[in-house]
C-alpha cells in the first residue's frame, strides 16, 4: 500500500516543476500542496452534503437543459422544465443534482469571463434574459435538494459543437491559450492564461450562487492530441532545461494536476463547505491516455473532496465488468479524506450495450446499487442521465432502481 502512495506524491511534486515557468519555488510552497493540511484548509473530510448521509445524485446534462427546440424560450418556460426535473428526480429518491452550467467555454449563468451557451437561444453570447443556475439554485432549495456545478473546464468545440462562437469567447479572443486537433478545440493545459480563465470561471460560481459544489467530467487532454501541443512543450523545455524537465507525457500529467489542486485551494479559500469533485472514466487505466492521473487524486489530500469514476460497465461485460472495474477503485489506497461515489450507467439500461449483456436482465442497475451499497469503502453514486429515468425502454430498470431508494 506504501508503495502506491509513493507514484502519486510524485507526481504531485512533479506539478512544481511545471510552475518553474513563472520562476523558482519556495520549498514551503513545494510542502503546501503534498501536505495532509493545506494552508487555510481544513483536513476534514467533507460529508456528502445531502439529508440523508448517502449521495443519490443525477446528472443533468446540457442537452436536457437545453431551450433550442422549445417554441419560447423565456425564463417561465425554463422554469416550468426544471421544475419537472427537480419534481421527478425528487420522486424518484435522488437527494443532489449535478447539473451542466459551462458545455463549451460558455455558460449557463451570468458569467464575467464566458458568453451565454447556444443552448439557451440557439446563439452562443446572445443574452437570454434570465439566468438559468440561479433558477436551479432557487428551486433546488425549495425542493430541499442539493445542486452541484457541473462544469468541462477545457473544452470549447468537439465535433464541430457549437458549430459558431460568439466574438467575446476567450478562445476567440486570444487562440493562444488553445489548442486545436481533428476533433476539438481547448483550453491548453500549459497556459497559465487558460488555468487563470477556468480557475476564475470556478470563482465566480462559488462566489455568486447558492451551489454546493463544482465538478469536472471526464474530459482533459484530447486522444488525438498527437503533437499539437509540441510548441508548448518546447517552450517549457527551454524554459526548465533540458536536464530538468519531464517526458512529455509526465508534463501533461502535471498541467492538468496544477489545474486540480489550484481549483481545490482555490475553492476551500473562499468558502471550505464547497465540495469538488471529478468524475473520470470508469477503466481505472484509461484515464493515462487523457492524462488525468486520477490514482494522485484519489490517494493524496489538496486535489478534490470526491472522485466518482464512471462505471458504466454491465455485470457481464465481456471488456470489462463491473465488478472487476470497481474492483479496480477499490483497490487503491484513499485518502482518508477522499469519498469515493460511483457513476452508473442509466443510459444503457434496457439496451443492447456491452455485447447485449444489459438485455440478460430487468434490474442491473439495482444490483449495482446494492453492491455499493453495501461496499465500505463507497458512500453513494451518481446516475447518468436524468432523460433515462422517464425512458420507456428503460422502464423495468429504473422501477427497480427506484425501488430500492424509496
Amino acid at each position: 500500500m506504501k508503495n502506491r502512495k509513493f507514484i502519486p506524491i510524485l507526481f504531485s511534486l512533479s506539478v512544481f516543476v511545471v510552475m518553474l515557468f513563472a520562476g523558482t519555488i519556495k520549498s514551503a510552497e513545494k510542502k503546501a500542496v503534498i501536505s495532509e493540511k493545506n494552508e487555510g484548509i481544513s483536513s476534514t473530510p467533507n460529508e456528502p452534503s445531502t439529508d440523508k448521509g448517502e449521495m443519490r445524485g443525477v446528472w443533468i446534462s446540457y442537452i436536457e437543459l437545453s431551450m433550442e427546440g422549445e417554441k419560447e424560450k423565456t425564463e417561465e418556460r425554463f422554469r416550468e422544465k426544471f421544475e419537472e426535473i427537480v419534481e421527478n428526480s425528487k420522486n424518484f429518491g435522488f437527494n443532489t443534482l449535478f447539473v451542466q452550467v459551462r458545455p463549451y467555454g460558455d455558460a449557463l449563468y451570468n458569467s464575467e469571463y464566458y458568453p451565454w451557451s447556444h443552448i439557451l437561444t440557439g446563439e452562443q453570447g446572445k443574452d437570454p434574459g434570465y439566468d438559468p443556475l440561479k433558477i436551479m439554485c432557487q428551486i433546488c432549495r425549495d425542493k430541499n435538494l442539493s445542486i452541484h456545478a457541473w462544469i468541462n473546464p477545457y473544452r470549447v468545440i468537439l465535433n464541430e459543437t457549437p458549430q459558431s462562437l460568439s466574438e467575446n469567447n476567450p478562445y476567440m479572443n486570444d487562440k493562444s491559450i488553445g489548442i486545436e486537433t481533428d476533433s476539438t478545440i481547448i483550453i491548453d493545459p500549459s497556459s497559465e492564461k487558460g488555468r487563470e480563465l477556468i480557475i476564475n470561471g470556478v470563482s465566480e460560481i462559488i462566489e455568486n450562487y447558492d451551489v454546493d459544489g463544482i465538478q469536472f467530467d471526464d474530459y482533459f487532454y484530447p486522444t488525438d492530441i498527437g503533437n499539437s501541443d509540441s510548441k508548448s512543450y518546447d517552450n517549457y523545455v527551454k524554459k526548465v532545461g533540458e536536464e530538468n524537465s519531464m517526458s512529455i507525457d509526465n508534463w501533461r500529467k502535471a498541467n492538468v494536476n496544477m489545474l486540480i489542486s489550484q481549483v481545490f485551494r482555490k475553492i476551500k479559500r473562499i468558502d471550505e463547505s464547497k465540495i469538488f469533485g471529478i468524475s473520470p472514466q470508469g477503466n481505472l487505466y484509461n484515464n493515462d491516455k487523457l492524462y488525468a492521473d486520477v490514482v494522485s487524486w484519489c490517494t493524496v489530500w489538496g486535489f478534490v473532496d470526491y472522485i466518482c469514476p464512471q462505471l458504466y460497465f454491465s455485470p457481464n461485460n465481456p471488456a470489462l465488468t463491473f465488478e472487476d472495474s470497481l474492483e479496480q477503485w477499490l483497490e487503491l489506497d484513499f485518502d482518508k479524506n477522499v469519498n469515493l461515489y460511483i457513476g452508473l450507467a442509466g443510459y444503457k439500461a434496457g439496451t443492447d450495450s456491452d455485447e447485449g449483456t444489459w438485455s440478460e436482465s430487468d434490474d442491473i442497475l439495482s444490483q449495482e446499487y446494492q453492491e455499493i451499497k453495501e461496499c465500505d469503502k463507497t458512500n453513494g453514486f451518481i446516475l447518468y442521465s436524468y432523460n433515462s429515468i422517464n425512458d420507456t425502454e428503460r422502464s423495468n430498470e429504473m422501477n427497480s432502481l427506484k425501488k430500492c431508494l424509496n
